[in-house]
């Protein structure tokens, strides 16, 4: 009996700036990203989206400005390429988007660093319920020196501490969503006039190293209680911690085969913490150019090129690498630089971007790399040039889908949906039908409404009929003796 073919699950990747991945595209004639503070937008956009089939859109976020460039603490490239700065908050966003669409899934960006476990789970719990359950959370813990300045530090959290913060946050969140209510709790009687049973509510008692939470939860509990959990790190701090919570794992690469170690990886952390390896989805980020014929697709990519900006790009180089390039020669080639932390960036860049192992990497092939479509690969032709390819990397590394940026928008995701997506379905690895109107977020991604009982935040749920939480009895019991 054959087999199934694997459905590829495809996001789009956007961000709430006029430039998120491509800076100088927001004054292409076919892109609209300089609008990105209307909510027409915004719901412009979502209708595309679910009408056309994608699972999500993948809302990134950044709490500080990329401001090593020309530095230090200089805003001023960045800001006048719009390159991902200014960004307005994402969560306002998904209200009103859900309200124009049926089963888009909407994963928002929100950090365990600056903000505290108590107040991002009533904000998060509020849009759950708005979105009648299609929200995703991608929990990342930050990584820009600005950020850290700008929330009151002098410095960032040392890198594995944020990690080790982030899992006694993940703790409290696991017991404030699950645990603070029982799941009878909310009884809506309006003949004995109960809203709540008022033995179904239960403080949580949080004492750890970072927090002090006594709780309980100050919303009732949404539909699927935790968010549908995302999560993006590479490191291996990252990845044993993705491998332990999340249920989506956004990665980077440029070729399948160096991504397979990675995917390898955190399957391997999933089961040591004694997970499915199956209930973690693992989505690459990448760039897609696609258009009728190759010719054209590669057409569109030189006209994107001349709208590049490259102060904006160097810019954004600055702050995914915190090494300012202002100081170099032009022409002078990365491969054999003196400063080794650039040397080795793009020595990776040569050996796995097709095409390029031999050439020159100057300033200038350096920002045509980044300028359409960032860091990530780019996938560039026909409907079925670009299959082909997305077949070969679910194929080599095990990922399960792709976090698509776009270069204009609109623009790139309209001819995702009118080239690539008819061919994708006509191979049989593409949804032909969207799930059943009403799904959360967690039953697109995984057939479920609340987290797999091997979910490490499992262990916190306050089931019917329980006097305490499992976890609060044996503190009781603890206690006691």
């Amino acid at each position: 009996m054959t087999e199934p073919k694997k459905q590829i699950i495809l996001n789009a990747f956007v961000m709430n700036t006029p430039a998120h991945m491509a800076p100088g595209q927001w004054r292409h004639p076919r892109n609209k990203t300089a609008d990105y503070t209307k909510l027409s937008f915004w719901t412009d956009l979502a209708k595309l989206l679910d009408d056309s089939g994608f699972h999500a859109m993948f809302i990134a976020d950044t709490l500080g400005p990329y401001d090593v460039y020309k530095g230090p603490a200089n805003v001023v490239p960045a800001l006048a390429s719009g390159a991902q700065y200014p960004v307005n908050d994402p969560l306002y966003l998904v209200p009103t988007m859900a309200s124009v669409t049926k089963n888009l899934i909407f994963g928002v960006t929100a950090s365990t660093t600056y903000e505290q476990p108590y107040s991002l789970a009533r904000r998060i719990s509020t849009v759950d319920h708005l979105a009648e359950g299609r929200i995703a959370w991608n929990i990342v813990t930050s990584y820009l020196d600005s950020a850290a300045r700008n929330h009151g530090l002098d410095e960032q959290i040392p890198h594995d501490e944020r990690y080790a913060r982030a899992h006694e946050y993940m703790d409290v969140l696991y017991k404030l969503w699950e645990g603070s209510f029982r799941e009878d709790a909310v009884i809506k009687d309006r003949e004995s006039g109960v809203y709540i049973a008022p033995d179904a509510v239960r403080q949580i008692h949080h004492k750890g190293k970072y927090f002090k939470v006594p709780g309980p939860h100050f919303c009732e509990p949404s539909p699927q209680r935790t968010p549908f959990l995302f999560q993006a790190g590479v490191s291996e701090a990252g990845n044993g911690f993705g491998g332990k919570h999340g249920e989506a794992i956004f990665v980077a690469g440029q070729t399948p085969e160096g991504v397979k170690t990675t995917v390898d990886n955190i399957r391997k952390v999933a089961e040591s913490e004694g997970r499915d390896p199956k209930n973690i989805k693992v989505i690459v980020g990448i760039t897609i150019i696609v258009a009728e014929t190759d010719e054209e697709a590669y057409a569109k990519r030189e006209e994107f090129l001349k709208y590049a900006n490259h102060e904006g790009v160097l810019a954004l180089f600055g702050g995914w690498t915190g090494i300012d390039l202002s100081g170099f020669p032009d022409d002078e080639d990365f491969r054999f630089a003196e400063a080794t932390r650039v040397q080795s960036i793009v020595k990776r860049w040569a050996s796995t971007v097709p095409g390029t192992d031999n050439l020159p990497w100057t300033k200038r092939r350096i920002v045509e790399f980044l300028s359409v479509g960032g860091i990530q690969t780019k996938i560039i032709g026909s409907a079925k040039t670009v299959a082909d390819e997305l077949e070969r990397w679910v194929e080599i590394s095990g990922v399960d889908g792709f976090n698509c940026a776009h270069i204009t928008n609109p623009g790139s995701f309209e001819d995702i949906a009118e080239f690539l997506l008819p061919e994708l379905r006509a191979r049989g690895i593409f949804r032909n039908e969207t799930p059943k109107e009403g799904a959360t977020a967690r039953e697109v991604y995984l057939g479920r409404v609340r987290l797999p009982e091997d979910h490490p935040g499992s262990k916190y749920k306050w089931r019917a009929g329980e006097k305490l939480p499992k976890y609060q009895e044996a503190a009781a019991e603890e206690a006691e003796a």
